[in-house]
């Protein structure tokens, strides 16, 4: 009896070996396999009237304002669009791994009457209320970091605030060497490595979501700080425009992916581990502004 039960055993155990063999290895969802399965209530319509257009001559570009943070500040630009201010004004500074920036340069064009410099708007306090997903992967330049409706963003716990970081395509308000001589009148978008150094420094308000080529592939200016020399051909802008100020029809029809949904949180954990069968090292980690924000075209019926 025991030899027959020592067979059946060593049968069952072949047979379990057998099976094993022949299945598929597991094979881990890569970012874009994730991204790729989104469903169609995982992603939001940016709100038209947080949504700036700005048209060159060699396309527009779509920048999401942030209604959560600088709301004076966002309120001025707002204002300056709706008066037609930047039409017709040009992009004068590119600097190389740095910064593009356009609008009032030197006093070119006068504000409108009753809109003038700003407090500084450079962090709020935090509001627990807000949907942060905080990232668990550590930052240089901030106790806690994550995404914050579709923008990076920092915070100190200790000292309750909470702002708008400078990746890649965040757009943010110039200004003078004082703290609060920023309006709204010139604007610049991060278009190189992250100058982290500049959070809290300078009033952050939007980022771009489509269109960054535009921006980042301008010819570098040869003066000091990325400005055109006089005499250079500076861009033109034809013009910018709220998405609430045209016809539905005329809008871009993009939309985010909702930084708050549990699908996102399998994106970052994807963009960790880097299933991609192309890396051999795998980082483990997700930098503040290496977490993406995906965005796509999606015409609605």
């Amino acid at each position: 009896m025991r030899a027959i039960a020592r067979r059946a055993r060593g049968a069952l155990i072949l047979m379990v070996l057998a099976g094993l063999a022949a299945a598929p290895p597991a094979v881990a969802a890569t970012y874009a396999d994730l991204l790729s399965a989104m469903p169609d209530a995982a992603w939001l319509r940016p709100d038209p009237n947080d949504t700036l257009y700005l048209d060159l001559a060699t396309g527009r570009v779509v920048i999401l304002l942030a209604a959560d943070f600088a709301p004076a500040h966002r309120d001025n630009v707002r204002r300056l669009v709706r008066a037609r201010y930047f039409d017709g004004l040009h992009i004068n500074r590119v600097q190389d791994d740095y910064v593009t920036q356009w609008g009032n340069n030197d006093g070119e064009r006068a504000l409108p009457a009753g809109i003038g410099v700003l407090k500084a708007e450079f962090d709020r306090p935090v509001d627990a209320k807000l949907p942060f997903r905080r990232l668990a992967d550590g930052d240089v330049y901030a106790a806690e970091v994550g995404l914050l409706r579709g923008f990076p963003v920092a915070r100190d716990p200790h000292a309750g605030r909470m702002w708008l970081a400078h990746c890649y395509g965040m757009v943010g308000v110039g200004r003078d060497e004082g703290a609060d001589t920023g309006s709204g009148e010139e604007l610049y978008v991060v278009i190189g490595h992250a100058p982290r150094h500049l959070d809290r420094n300078v009033t952050l308000i939007g980022r771009v979501l489509s269109g960054m080529e535009h921006l980042s592939a301008l010819p570098r200016g040869h003066a000091e700080m990325g400005f055109y020399e006089p005499g250079e051909a500076r861009p033109s802008i034809i013009a910018m425009r709220l998405a609430a100020d045209l016809p539905p029809a005329e809008r871009v029809p993009v939309e985010i992916l909702n930084t708050a949904a549990p699908e996102y949180e399998r994106l970052i954990e994807a963009r960790r581990r880097r299933e991609d069968p192309f890396f051999v090292s795998k980082a483990g980690r997700v930098d503040l502004c290496n977490a993406p924000l995906p965005v796509r075209l999606h015409p609605q019926p």
